[in-house]
């Protein structure tokens, strides 16, 4: 039983508390967390009601009671940790991307499988549910030949070039910025989705602000709030805002891709179109309850998520009726039942059914394809 697991968060910030809230509502056992700094770490167990503060990493894996572990820390980060994890006989849950670099990533693929415990990257977006019945879809020959797939995440969050956030720093984040932290999501969803392989990537990137005014204090993300006005210094800025990628799939269908952070208006907005031989398929995650099937010779469809409707596998990650419409942070719990399912059964010689280091070392690769595509402004193979 999933009650049985216990797992540490470490990650205070913006996206540790989803992790919280989710495992939650799993019935996942949670040990504690740990934040930056002790200020961090005991401010969230005492706003989110957990057992323990950790003092730091090394308490975390030293708890034998500690069976997986749930890393949502800076992208700089990740490697080190996931390593430490791994190393100390964790299960592993990472946010993406997975490493900072594809030697790094590759290196904690191998060390997972030589550990033989459950390694995941938090691609949630998989586990909404339509996009589960599109991936069933897929399988079923229900879309037939895909002809190509279109489609874009945008988001405002950095619309003003006073807007400022760790992820914006190549140091911190990695040299790419907008396409590794949200254009990874798009394209681990399509490949998830379609079974489609890249082979070759184009790559245009432009960063809309060269300059960012980084506050002289401490700046929060996704508050939703307007922040007081405090003093600021410049800061020369290497990351892009923007960027347009089109691919090439193994077998010869086509794809494309936009990715902003300074779209006004657009919050969070994931959308594909898959053009397929039989049908198209249409998503969008501002309405994630409704897909759009497209038809030529009859009426188009619009499918509402309602377990009662949907194939095996995407109600088993549909928690409420029909009607009752689901988002963000239940995409989490699905992806975190994928991952806890899979240890509670123990076999961990079994085929993974959640996004393993693997996928999150592949995303890896094809964004080092995408930036050398960028600089070298042509065609590149991916590795």
């Amino acid at each position: 039983m999933l009650h049985n697991i216990r797992t540490a968060v470490v990650g205070a910030g913006f996206i540790g508390p989803v992790h919280v809230e989710a495992l939650r509502r799993l019935g996942v056992t949670i040990t504690g967390i740990l934040g930056v700094d002790e200020k961090e770490s005991n401010s969230a167990q005492q706003k989110l009601g957990l057992p323990k503060a950790y003092k730091n990493i090394d308490e975390v894996l030293a708890d034998p009671t500690v069976m997986a572990v749930h890393l949502a820390v800076p992208n700089v980060l990740h490697y080190s940790l996931a390593k430490k994890a791994l190393l100390a006989g964790k299960h592993v849950l990472c946010e993406k991307p997975l490493a900072m670099h594809s030697k790094e990533s590759a290196e904690l693929v191998e060390l997972a499988k030589s550990k033989r415990v459950a390694a995941a990257v938090c691609y949630n977006v998989r586990y909404y549910p339509l996009n589960l019945e599109a991936r069933d879809m897929m399988r079923r020959g229900d879309v037939g030949q895909i002809y190509h797939v279109n489609g874009s995440y945008c988001q405002d969050w950095l619309y003003f070039d006073t807007d400022y956030n760790w992820r914006v720093l190549a140091e911190h984040g990695g040299e790419l910025r907008a396409i590794s932290d949200v254009g990874t999501h798009w394209m681990d969803l399509i490949t998830s989705i379609t079974g489609l392989h890249v082979e070759e990537v184009f790559a245009d990137l432009q960063t809309v602000h060269p300059v960012r005014k980084r506050p002289k204090g401490e700046v929060q993300t996704y508050t939703g709030k307007a922040q007081a006005p405090m003093e600021t210094e410049g800061v020369p800025i290497s990351t892009e805002d923007y960027g347009a990628v089109l691919f090439r799939f193994k077998g010869g269908a086509k794809g494309s891709l936009h990715v902003s952070q300074v779209t006004a208006g657009r919050k969070n907005c994931l959308r594909y179109e898959i053009a397929g031989s039989k049908c198209s398929l249409a998503w969008n995650s501002e309405a994630p309850n409704e897909m759009r099937i497209g038809h030529r010779t009859k009426a188009n469809e619009s499918l509402i998520r309602d377990p009662s409707l949907l194939s095996d596998l995407a109600r088993h990650f549909c928690t409420y009726p029909g009607g009752h419409n689901e988002g963000f942070p239940d995409a989490f719990k699905g992806c975190f039942r994928s991952f806890y399912e899979y240890i509670d059964k123990g076999d961990f010689a079994a085929a993974p059914t959640y996004p393993t280091f693997a996928d999150g070392h592949h995303s890896i690769v094809l964004c080092d394809a995408i930036l050398k595509s960028h600089r070298e402004q042509r065609w590149v193979a991916v590795g």
